[in-house]
């Protein structure tokens, strides 16, 4: 689904709403895959699945603070189609479309169509410059739009081009196509993405356990058999897994498909997204209760991208605290400083335990 009137057509969208939404598609792209699609239920007003793809007339409606390029790529990028915001890594931008536009893209004034769809042959040519130009450069991360819209052959290009790169050891790959439209993962796209020199990691977006459905597991089957470890990346949306027993679910079933939790992502300040933000405090509740329920391979890490260009920063809950007092030990004849931490529990201990 592409257009207004399919959606609306589909049932997931009520028809006195179309025009509102051809308004809302005028600015931001919108895509819906068969596969997605069939994971919506029609019948259900905050259906999750719905919420992340499905247009809505709130995206019409700004926020303080909200802002075109919410996490500061342009401040980064030395060359068209990179970002160089870490000394170690750079982000590669090569084509700004998707199979599916999530409504919170932070990307979503850059990516779709009327956009740019790819990078030039000059553009490309200078990134790889700039790459073989900076030796601090160990991981390369593809991103965009969604790298794996591009066909095996050009990826495998891609692939070769950076592993020939010596000092250029990791190529990552950020990607929602193995649940957006698992049939892209053939077998020609699994042999595009491995090549010699280099190590390929894909980092899969899903924000709700019922994405995982059993092709989309089995197109992750695939690449993690053939050898390409996977680690996950979700942002916590309002009225999506914003609550104990879906994000649980959604952690779980990851590690069900080999697939580490890495990122939970608060929500940038994307235009027209504050509906499916959610609040810090929010996010810390959730990610110390989670702390209690499942196994640490089943905890990601809780981060802010900081607006303005200047990076995550892991903004789960906090567990040690400092006393102002300290004390000497008999064992140690220095002051010796306590610290207050906090079991999953929310009980408080003191460490060291007085002598």
């Amino acid at each position: 689904m592409r257009a207004p009137k399919e959606i609306v057509a589909r049932g997931f969208a009520h028809p006195d709403d179309l025009a509102v939404l051809e308004e809302v598609a005028s600015r931001y792209a919108v895509a819906v895959t068969s596969d997605l699609a069939a994971l919506i239920d029609g019948s259900d007003p905050d259906d999750p699945i719905a919420r992340q793809f499905i247009p809505s007339a709130a995206e019409l409606d700004g926020a303080p603070g909200e802002r075109a390029d919410p996490i500061g790529d342009d401040a980064h990028s030395p060359v068209p189609g990179i970002v160089h915001r870490y000394p170690d890594r750079v982000l590669f931008k090569l084509v700004h479309v998707c199979a599916v536009y999530c409504r919170f893209c932070f990307r979503r004034e850059m990516v779709g169509p009327g956009k740019e769809s790819a990078l030039s042959e000059a553009a490309y040519a200078g990134a790889l410059g700039y790459i073989r130009s900076h030796p601090e450069i160990w991981e390369v991360i593809l991103t965009g739009g969604d790298p794996l819209m591009m066909s095996p052959r050009r990826l495998a290009e891609i692939m070769n081009d950076l592993a020939c790169i010596d000092h250029v050891k990791i190529i990552r790959i950020h990607t929602r196509v193995p649940v957006a439209e698992p049939s892209r993962i053939s077998d020609e796209m699994v042999a595009a993405l491995k090549c010699q020199g280099a190590t390929t990691w894909v980092a899969l977006h899903a924000n709700h356990a019922r994405e995982l459905t059993a092709t989309a597991r089995a197109a992750c089957a695939r690449l993690v058999d053939a050898g390409i470890p996977i680690v996950s990346q979700s942002v916590l949306l309002r009225g999506v897994n914003d609550d104990l027993a879906t994000l649980e679910a959604l952690m779980r079933a990851f590690v069900e498909c080999r697939i580490k939790p890495y990122y939970l992502h608060h929500g940038d300040l994307a235009p027209g997204t504050a509906h499916l933000r959610t609040t810090l405090a929010r996010g810390q509740e959730l990610m110390r209760a989670l702390r209690g329920r499942v196994s640490g391979l089943c905890q990601p890490e809780y981060v802010l991208d900081i607006p303005g260009g200047y990076g995550k920063s892991p903004v789960g809950p906090v567990y040690l605290t400092t006393q102002e007092e300290s004390f000497s030990s008999e064992r140690e004849p220095s002051q010796e400083t306590r610290y207050r931490v906090a079991d999953y529990c929310g009980e408080v201990h003191v460490y060291p335990p007085a002598p």
